[in-house]
C-alpha cells in the first residue's frame, strides 16, 4: 500500500485500546485478549484492513444484534481427524483460533486434521491462523466465507460472493513459517478499499468496478458501490472474463463450498435476513509434514525452494523477488520499531467509540 504519514501508535496501546473496548462491550477476559491480539497482529503485519480498523463495524453489528460477545464456542461433533464447532454467533477470532489449535493437535497425532466452524463472524486476517499451524511444525489452510456481499462474478453486474480468502502457511527451520500466502478471491479485500478510503487515497484501476463493468479509481465512491448500491462491486482475482476473472471466480465458489457449504455455514445472497447472525463458516486444515517425510526433511527443502526463488534475478534491480509471507515479516519487525499507523479520520472514528461505551480513548 502507499506510504502513510499518519500518527503512529505503540502495538501495546494499540491492544490495550482494543481489549478496553471489548471489555466494555461485555467480552469475557479470555475471548477479548485473544482477539486483540489477532488485531494487532494484523496491524503489525501491515493488514490495516482487519485490525483496529473493524471496530466502527463490530459496533454496528453489536448495536444491531446480529453480534453476540457473550456467547460461548462448543464442540458439536468431533472424530479423531474432524470437528464441527459453533461459534455462537461470536467475533470469529476465538473460535477460528480454537479451530486451527484443535486442528493442529489432531494433525500431530494422526497426521491430517480438518476442523471446521459455523455461526461465526468475521475473524479478521487469515493468514494469523495459518501461521498458527506453522508455528507449530504443520502446514496450516484456513479458509472463510464472509458476510459481505461484494463480489461481482466474471460477466455479471452485481456482487453475489463474498471476498472468500483462503491462507496456507508451512514452516521452515526457524521459529517464523517459510511461506505464508494470504489471500482473497478478489483482486483486493473489501476492507482495503475502506484503507484507502480512511487515507484518501485513490484506487488502482480494476479493484472495483461500476454495474457496466467500468472501473472505479475514486475510494470514497468505490465504497457506495461496496456498501450501499445494488450493482457493483469488486472484480474477482483476475478481473475481467478476459483477463482471467473467472478463475477468482471459481476460487470464490471454492471457498463457498468447503468453508460454508460443508460446515452448513451460510450463503449470504441467500441466507441474510435482518437481525439476524451473519452464520460466517470457517474451515482449518492442518498436516503433518513428519507423515509424510523424515523428521527436517520438508522444512529443509521449503527453505531450499524459497532461497531459490529469492535468487531470481530481478526485472527490476531496487524490486527483489519476494516468497508470500516476506512483506508481513518485514513490515511486522518495521512496525514494531515505528508503531502501527493510525489516521486521524479512524482515530476520530475510535474516539467516538470510546465516548459511547464509557471507557477510556488511548490513541
Amino acid at each position: 500500500m502507499p506510504e502513510t504519514d499518519a500518527p503512529r501508535c505503540p502495538a501495546p496501546t494499540l491492544r490495550r485500546q482494543i481489549e478496553e473496548i471489548l471489555a466494555a462491550w461485555g467480552m469475557a477476559p479470555g475471548p477479548r485478549a485473544t482477539t486483540a491480539a489477532l488485531m494487532v497482529e494484523s496491524d503489525l503485519m501491515g493488514i490495516d484492513s482487519h485490525g483496529l480498523s473493524m471496530l466502527p463495524m463490530y459496533e454496528k453489528l453489536r448495536a444491531e444484534g446480529v453480534l453476540r460477545l457473550d456467547g460461548t464456542p462448543r464442540v458439536l461433533r468431533e472424530n479423531g481427524c474432524t470437528a464441527l464447532l459453533d461459534g455462537a454467533a461470536g467475533l470469529g477470532h476465538p473460535v477460528a483460533a480454537w479451530g486451527m489449535d484443535l486442528a493442529t493437535d489432531k494433525a500431530l497425532a494422526q497426521g491430517v486434521g480438518l476442523v471446521g466452524v459455523r455461526n461465526s463472524h468475521h475473524f479478521g486476517a487469515a493468514g494469523c491462523y495459518a501461521r498458527r499451524a506453522a508455528r507449530r511444525g504443520a502446514i496450516g489452510m484456513v479458509m472463510t466465507t464472509a458476510r459481505s456481499i461484494l463480489a461481482v462474478p466474471a460477466r455479471g453486474a452485481q456482487p453475489m460472493l463474498g471476498t472468500n480468502p483462503l491462507a496456507v502457511a508451512a514452516p521452515g527451520q526457524g521459529n517464523e513459517p517459510a511461506f505464508v500466502l494470504d489471500m482473497s478471491s478478489t483482486t483486493a479485500a473489501g476492507n482495503k478499499v475502506k484503507v484507502y478510503a480512511l487515507n484518501g487515497w485513490p484506487l488502482p484501476e480494476g479493484w472495483v468496478v461500476d454495474g457496466a463493468g467500468r472501473p472505479v479509481t475514486d475510494a470514497a465512491e468505490g465504497m457506495q458501490y461496496l456498501f450501499h448500491r445494488a450493482e457493483g462491486g469488486l472484480t474477482p482475482l483476475g478481473g475481467r472474463a478476459e483477463t482471467a476473472g473467472h478463475k477468482g471466480y471459481g476460487l470464490a465458489m471454492m471457498v463457498q463450498i468447503l468453508a460454508g457449504t460443508l460446515t452448513g455455514g451460510a450463503l449470504p445472497v441467500r441466507d441474510t435476513r435482518p437481525g439476524q447472525p451473519d452464520n460466517v463458516g470457517h474451515v482449518f486444515l492442518a498436516i503433518d509434514p513428519a507423515a509424510f517425510r523424515e523428521p527436517g526433511e520438508f522444512n529443509t527443502d521449503l527453505e531450499s525452494f524459497a532461497a531459490i526463488m529469492r535468487a531470481t534475478p530481478p526485472a527490476s534491480a531496487d524490486e527483489p523477488v519476494l516468497v508470500p509471507g516476506d512483506p508481513e515479516q518485514a513490515e511486522h519487525a518495521r512496525r514494531l520499531d515505528l508503531g502501527i499507523p493510525v489516521p486521524g479520520s479512524l482515530a476520530a472514528q475510535i474516539k467516538g467509540i470510546c465516548e459511547r461505551a464509557k471507557t477510556e480513548f488511548l490513541l
